[in-house]
């Protein structure tokens, strides 16, 4: 029998619409129908949806007050993604689930860690009032990258973990298309945080466990940044190992890359495909199909990945290692949720 496919609207109309989500749900578009996209203005809303139109001919432009209350009252639309700011992004996702719509929201999670305790205890609020499961998913790509799915694999059947370090070196400039955005400026935190819950996340899916405390030393180097703009980390780990986190917002020599030293002498280097976002796309979407289909009262479970607590994970370690910095090295318990 023919299933209805799940209607979605798109509340943002930035630069990673453009070139992230809109390019990708393109790749499975079989799997839904693209419903709206949403805009503060006008102009920005049109600018989307005529890039969305050469996949999604039938996509309506909203914008403003009225064009999100259109899209809260639209019963048709069954799930949202939320692509804004991130100051305003855990109102906005609120707003949507109170009208019995699944949200997927981009990372992070929050700003901080009380934001996050509000915004959970609201979700449990209207989910205790909504006639069936309301999914509440954070995109997080790097939990669906298929290098870190392999090395996970890899990790599993090399013994028992002793030590972790994780460097990042980022290209945050003038050349990237980011370096402008006035929210991650404004953001508590910056692109540390906006940046690092990437890594955080990486880190937690790799080794398995919870970080239980942290202590960390910033500074501020590139001054066309917010700061602080580097991070060194010491972190405890709750199997007992413990590591390095070092990020650099801005380098010169920007990379990222996995190799397995084996015992033996040996390394095995891979590649993979960045195909992270289309990947947690997919699983939403699915949640979503999936969550639709099931009886009433009948257990669903949603793909754990993108769940608004592990965001939530993310965004507390973050925060206890800025708070560290913040106190020239204090060791800080991170916040457990």
């Amino acid at each position: 029998m023919a299933t209805k496919l799940p209607e979605i609207a798109i509340l943002g109309a930035g630069i990673f619409v453009k070139t992230q989500y809109l390019p990708r749900l393109s790749e499975i578009s079989h799997l839904f129908t693209l419903k709206a996209i949403w805009s503060r203005t006008q102009e920005s809303a049109t600018s989307a949806v005529e890039v969305a139109r050469k996949h999604f001919p039938g996509v309506d432009c909203k914008w403003g007050d009225n064009g999100l209350h259109d899209i809260i009252q639209d019963g048709s639309i069954d799930a949202v993604a939320v692509v804004l700011a991130g100051q305003n992004q855990v109102d906005i996702s609120l707003r949507m689930l109170r009208a019995g719509k699944h949200v997927l929201q981009e990372k992070p999670a929050a700003s901080c860690t009380s934001e996050l305790e509000t915004a959970l205890s609201s979700y449990k609020s209207i989910s205790a009032d909504a006639p069936g499961q309301l999914i509440w998913s954070v995109a997080e790509n790097y939990r669906f990258e298929p290098g870190l799915v392999e090395c996970k694999k890899l990790i599993a059947g090399i013994g028992k973990m002793m030590s972790v370090h994780v460097i990042i070196e980022g290209s945050m400039n003038s050349s990237n298309p980011y370096f402008s955005s006035s929210w991650r400026r404004n953001f508590t935190g910056g692109f540390i945080l906006d940046m690092g819950v990437h890594f955080i996340a990486g880190l937690r899916m790799l080794v398995g466990c919870e970080v239980v405390s942290v202590s960390a030393m910033t500074s501020h180097v590139d001054l066309t940044l917010p700061p602080p703009d580097n991070i060194s980390s010491v972190f405890h780990l709750e199997n007992g190992c413990s590591g390095v986190f070092v990020m650099v917002v801005s380098s010169r020599s920007p990379k990222a890359y996995v190799t397995l030293h084996g015992a033996d002498g040996q390394t095995k280097s891979s590649f993979f495909p960045f195909s992270g976002v289309t990947e947690e796309l997919k699983a939403f979407i699915n949640d979503v199909s999936e969550n639709t289909l099931k009886l009433k009262g009948s257990q669903f479970e949603a793909e754990s990945r993108l769940s608004f607590v592990e965001g939530a994970r993310d965004v507390a370690v973050l925060e206890a290692m800025l708070e560290s910095g913040a106190r020239k090295g204090e060791l800080v318990n991170v916040k457990k949720f």
